[in-house]
């Protein structure tokens, strides 16, 4: 304040700014916690879906033992009407065993789960990614405010221009996090 009770059009201007990087730091705020939310949930995705490919890949290769088993018997037996039921066994498991390795319509076959498990694996990697940037955007808008708080109060107008080229890193980070979150890799 000056001496007749006014106050510093300059200190309009920093509060203004303080105003405008306390917005930006509201919105990277909470987009790094939605990154976050999606990171975690992302990576219980990916582990419950690989967890289902190992499920599949047992009871395959339990089905492939029972048929590998079964042949072997059928090699050694001369009972036709034994040899009609272990060859219709074996047509069964081996139709079981081509379904848990690939199954298109449900979509939970082996090879449709690691493509499921590896794109929520790359999904929780861009949420991780973009997390990040917008952490970086908040500690630099969150130092841009203090340094122009203490503009107001001592008057050093490099802390003005600190503080708006730190509100610049964080909005550019903060962009960067929302629209291309791989396109840096800091972490």
């Amino acid at each position: 304040m000056s001496g007749h009770g006014h106050i510093d059009p300059s200190n309009k201007k920093i509060a203004l700014l303080i105003a405008i990087l306390a917005l930006i730091l509201a919105f990277s705020e909470t987009l790094a916690k939605s990154a976050q939310t999606s990171a975690l949930s992302y990576t219980i995705e990916a582990s419950n879906l690989w967890s289902f490919f190992q499920a599949k890949t047992i009871r395959m290769t339990t089905v492939r033992t029972a048929v590998e088993a079964a042949e072997m018997e059928l090699k050694q037996t001369n009972a036709p009407a034994k040899e009609k039921v272990l060859q219709e066994r074996i047509e069964s498991w081996k139709k079981t065993a081509a379904r848990y390795d690939s199954e298109p319509e449900t979509q939970e076959g082996r090879k449709e789960l690691m493509v499921r498990a590896k794109s929520a694996e790359n999904k929780r990697s861009q949420s991780m990614a973009a997390y990040h940037h917008y952490e970086l955007a908040s500690a630099a808008l969150q130092i841009a405010i203090v340094l122009a708080s203490a503009q107001i109060i001592t008057g050093v107008a490099a802390l003005t221009w600190i503080s708006g080229g730190l509100g610049v890193v964080g909005l550019a980070f903060s962009l960067i996090g929302f629209f291309a979150p791989m396109a840096i890799h800091l972490f």
